[in-house]
């Protein structure tokens, strides 16, 4: 133990000693997360919104009133022709365009119908889909309320029963998405910072010689690796905590669940991270490598953890891959915990799988670690 503890100290004075990995440490975390937890969101707002109104009634300028009442909307312009709206819409002036067609009040008080035309820049599909929806919430609700004043006063027409549904929204009440994506995000950045500091560690000592001094010391395979990964096992726990009190004071995230097990979590979670690194800067000489390579796992395990897309919507063999994917379990254990308030019980199959990923990882890291005496 004592000589473990000595090489847990060298460690932690040559960290700190590190000019480049103190950014690292304890300015990066923060500026991430407060930076992505406000860039990262799933809402459309200020979309450049422009209309054709061919009818110029009463009816079409209260449908555009709408839109220009709505604060996702930003009505920009009214334009006469088909071909003056496209063209902006080219020039990428214009993101929505509806077209309202002529005789539109006089189809709904004869034909109690009416078609609007509406043309979406869909570059980017997940935007067009969000815009698109917000169209049509807006031409329903619309389309509710001018029921009744467009109907013939002559007509004692009986006016269909509306079935009102009222939801009730568990575990994020305010529908806001930085309680969703700030838990996930947490979960970057330890993935990350942790990952990266442990393989440019050890690889470091490869560029400065120190590896080779070490490895013909007494000192064995086992109180070497320990003694390496410890301090960066602390680190995680570290950034954890600062993560936590970051996401309470400034995003104001209810932490439902109880905060011991999700330490207890990560504590396991770490070790996956940890034995990566290890086993990335066996193979590895030079920290741009180890860098390279350490980017290269953690974009595939963030782009497929259900992060930012929901598992649920990828292709079935993709579903298959991110059982694999230990990043997906720490992200839906610290939602559980946090927004849920689950239990040991409730989180206990991902507990295991990433246990056994951190068995067989540690197992393959140690294995490859050679150590020449």
């Amino acid at each position: 133990m004592k000589t473990i503890a000595y090489i847990v100290q060298k460690e932690f004075k040559q960290i700190f000693r590190n000019k480049g990995m103190l950014p690292i440490i304890f300015i990066l975390p923060i500026l991430q997360l407060v930076i992505l937890s406000n860039a990262a969101t799933y809402e459309v707002k200020n979309i450049k919104f422009a209309y054709i109104d061919s009818d110029h009634t009463s009816t079409s300028r209260e449908l555009v009133e709408k839109f220009n009442a709505s604060t996702y909307f930003n009505v920009l312009a009214d334009f006469d022709s088909h071909d003056q709206a496209s063209s902006a819409m080219l020039a990428g002036d214009v993101d929505v365009i509806l077209e309202i067609p002529n005789n539109f009040e006089r189809h709904l008080l004869k034909e109690k119908k009416a078609s609007l035309s509406l043309i979406i820049n869909a570059i980017d599909g997940a935007a067009a889909g969000v815009e698109s929806g917000y169209v049509n919430q807006i031409v329903q609700n619309y389309n509710q309320n001018i029921k009744t004043e467009l109907m013939d006063a002559s007509q004692k027409a009986v006016q269909p029963v509306s079935i009102v549904s009222i939801p009730s929204f568990w575990y994020n009440v305010t529908l806001d998405y930085k309680t969703f994506m700030v838990p996930g995000i947490l979960v970057l950045l330890v993935t990350m910072i942790t990952l990266f500091l442990s393989g440019m560690n050890i690889v470091r000592e490869k560029e400065i010689g120190t590896l080779e001094q070490m490895n013909v010391t007494p000192i064995r395979k086992s109180q070497f690796i320990i003694g390496k990964l410890f301090p960066f096992w602390i680190i995680g726990m570290g950034l954890l905590t600062i993560g936590l009190i970051l996401a309470k004071v400034i995003f104001n995230i209810p932490m439902v669940g109880s905060l011991l097990l999700l330490y207890g979590y990560t504590s396991i979670y770490i070790l996956v991270v940890l034995g990566m690194g290890l086993f990335i800067s066996n193979f590895t000489d030079t920290q741009q490598q180890a860098m390279f390579i350490s980017w290269f796992f953690v974009v595939i395990f963030i782009l497929m953890s259900g992060l930012f897309t929901p598992i649920e919507s990828m292709p079935k063999w993709a579903q298959i891959i991110t059982e694999f994917n230990p990043v997906k379990y720490f992200v839906e254990i610290v939602r559980m915990v946090l927004l849920k308030g689950s239990g040991p019980l409730d989180i206990l199959p991902q507990v295991l799988k990433t246990l056994l990923y951190a068995i067989v990882m540690n197992g393959l890291a140690v294995w490859s670690y050679k150590k020449v005496s």
